[in-house]
């Protein structure tokens, strides 16, 4: 049994060994047709790194040729499959603008901005590629205003915006955890500014106003009643927004307190 076992495990590695000499000996090869007949039949079978090595090498041969519009879309493809993302978005996006009026374009174009999407990072690092993503994804929007994909780019902006507005509250409550209470103050304006409909509206005006009140407290006395105003101002926004905040019992005490400074 284990003499049968090693015979057949030897026979699978000389297959292998063997076929992997016959890639290495295309890719060295002039034979350009074999090369993209091999590379379209590795595409089919998933083998996408080395249908990627084979179209690289043929695609500026096949150039104006009738075969260029299919090396293109499976190369972008491969990229993609592979998970290189930055070279996929590169590549379908050069599809979609070398080739227009392919049957493929708009798919291509979608891709592109998709590529973008899933590179954007975690929402506690740098957002570039998010706002580089919303970006691609409203240009598709605008250049397919029919296409059936436009609703699923603006699910994925709505997710892309949402990262940006969890950032900025959570630079804004590090801001406050810190210390540096005007700073949290103009960054909690900024996302209710740029933001107005966020999920996190109700949370950014609650450390808004604690901000705000921290801020008062540490004022003179000739600032005591504008500071405190201020506070007032932002508990009424959170008492009108949302009638049943898990925040109202403290809101309401905070406003009352703020009331007894601006009377005076």
């Amino acid at each position: 049994m284990f003499k049968r076992v090693f015979l057949l495990t030897l026979f699978a590695s000389l297959l292998l060994f063997s076929a992997c000499g016959d890639f290495q000996k295309l890719l060295k090869s002039n034979n350009n047709q074999l090369k993209y007949e091999t590379a379209v039949s590795l595409f089919n079978k998933a083998s996408y790194n080395k249908a990627m090595q084979l179209f690289e090498q043929i695609k500026a041969e096949f150039q104006g040729t009738d075969k260029a519009e299919k090396i293109a879309y499976m190369n972008a493809y491969c990229y993609y499959h592979e998970n290189d993302l930055i070279l996929a978005n590169y590549e379908f996006k050069r599809f979609a603008e070398n080739f227009p009026t392919s049957q493929f374009a708009e798919e291509c174009a979608y891709m592109s901005a998709y590529c973008k999407y899933l590179d954007s990072p975690i929402y506690s690092l740098d957002q570039t590629n998010t706002i580089d993503a919303m970006k691609e994804l409203q240009v598709f929007i605008n250049r397919y205003p029919q296409s059936t994909r436009v609703d699923q780019c603006n699910e994925l902006i709505d997710k892309l915006r949402e990262k940006l507005e969890l950032k900025a509250f959570e630079v804004g409550n590090l801001f406050y955890k810190t210390g540096d209470l005007q700073a949290a103050i103009i960054t909690y304006n900024n996302l209710l500014k740029e933001y107005p409909d966020t999920r996190y509206r109700e949370d950014a005006l609650y450390m808004l106003m604690k901000s705000y009140n921290l801020f008062a407290e540490k004022s003179i006395e000739a600032r005591l009643s504008e500071r405190y105003g201020l506070v007032y101002e932002t508990c009424d926004k959170i008492l009108q927004d949302f009638s049943k905040s898990k925040y109202t019992k403290e809101v309401k005490a905070t406003q009352d307190e703020a009331s007894k400074y601006i009377k005076k």
